[in-house]
């Protein structure tokens, strides 16, 4: 569904991608980890169009990501940002129905409405939260506006930007859960981008290690402990020791 080939991205002399290559296949979830500054980012927002590679291919159901209409072309996904990033003045229906409310994708107020009160169902929220603002919700059931809005024009492509950052452990499981069986219900190509072990193992189909602007490893979350790629190695164990040098 998404295939990346040898993508470069610089910022000035900062050189972030360098040949990046990378297939996520249609129906699966692909976790990609690696450290603060690697790249993850900015392939997630290459392949959104966001960012324009410097160099490389990006395609995208087979076809070349540029080409075509951008309207029709984003309506295919779904976004989970970090931090939730809902609208502080709008009420939590209208944040989850945004997309519905305007747009290519625009349904009848009413209808919207009803969308967005069944996917806050689906996260496991009371239609009573509909009409709250978000800044009267938890963080763990802004995270869970933040899935629904996600999931609310029934994406093909879903992304996932550290899902569970500022979460304790016991939503950032729910969270992981919640992700995982959306996912497949819904049969949705899943990316993310994530430091957090626990949700790589919960999340992912397939893992890709990132280090410094390319693909070290990648191979199926099942294969990772037994990798034998020393960059995975160190950045799943968290140790100080290996070729990623930490940052002091």
């Amino acid at each position: 569904m998404i295939r990346l080939e040898n993508v470069h991205k610089s910022f000035g002399s900062n050189q972030v991608l360098r040949g990046l290559t990378l297939e996520i296949p249609k129906g699966t979830s692909m976790v990609i980890i690696g450290g603060s500054g690697t790249g993850k980012s900015v392939a997630l927002k290459s392949v959104l169009g966001l960012i324009q590679p410097d160099h490389g291919k990006i395609y995208v159901d087979g076809k070349p990501a540029e080409q075509g209409d951008r309207d029709a072309f984003l309506a295919r996904f779904g976004m989970l940002f970090q931090g939730a990033a809902l609208f502080d003045s709008l009420p939590v229906w209208q944040n989850v129905a945004f997309r519905l409310l305007r747009g290519s994708l625009k349904r009848p107020k009413d209808e919207a409405r009803e969308i967005a009160i069944d996917k806050l169902r689906r996260v496991g929220l009371k239609a009573d939260v509909a009409d709250r603002l978000p800044a009267e919700l938890s963080g763990g059931m802004q995270k869970r506006v933040g899935l629904a809005r996600a999931i609310a024009a029934d994406p093909e492509i879903i992304f996932f930007d550290e899902p569970t950052t500022g979460l304790d452990p016991i939503m950032s499981g729910v969270i992981n859960d919640l992700i995982r069986e959306i996912v497949v219900e819904m049969g949705a190509t899943a990316m993310t981008i994530t430091h957090d072990m626990t949700s790589v193992r919960a999340i992912a189909d397939n893992v890709a290690m990132l280090h410094e602007g390319v693909i070290k490893w990648t191979g199926p979350v099942a294969d990772m402990d037994a990798s034998g790629d020393p960059y995975v190695a160190q950045f799943i164990s968290g140790s100080a020791e290996g070729p990623i040098e930490a940052v002091r």
